[in-house]
């Protein structure tokens, strides 16, 4: 399919440096015959080495993505925003009527991960996350 045929899926999240580049990344291996898709925060903060290393454990190498703002997407349409944390829900902007918005939070590793005692088990923390993401990708139907 070419890249005109595809859906443009945007995943949206607050910092745009766990969640949604892990949900991008599926999407590129699991759907890319018919999603185009793309990632952005609404207050990015810089991609998180963690979840850097759960995709790599995964096969999957995120370590060239960058987080970026929906103001570095200024002219993309998309067909659907999933938003993908309650805080970029909230903060959602308008996007016009043909695109569907659709919510799906998933915890905060990062977040899950200032209460842990040591390493395995905050990568424990993004492991599950990003294994419910790939579910919740592979799942995906439009």
């Amino acid at each position: 399919m070419s890249a005109a045929n595809k859906m443009n899926v945007l995943f949206l999240c607050t910092g745009n440096s766990c969640r949604s580049q892990m949900a991008e990344a599926w999407a590129h291996h699991l759907k890319g015959d018919t999603i185009e898709p793309y990632s952005a925060g609404t207050d990015p903060k810089g991609l998180d080495p963690r979840a850097v290393s759960a995709m790599a454990e995964a096969g999957i190498d995120i370590s060239g993505y960058r987080s970026k703002s929906l103001a570095e997407l200024p002219d993309m349409e998309f067909d659907y925003v999933i938003t993908l944390c309650d805080d970029a829900q909230q903060a959602c902007p308008f996007f016009p009527a043909k695109t569907a918005l659709i919510h799906h939070a998933f915890d905060d590793p990062a977040r899950l991960a200032l209460a842990s005692g040591n390493e395995e088990e905050v990568m424990g923390h993004y492991r599950r996350v990003r294994d419910e993401i790939r579910r919740y990708v592979e799942e995906l139907t439009f």
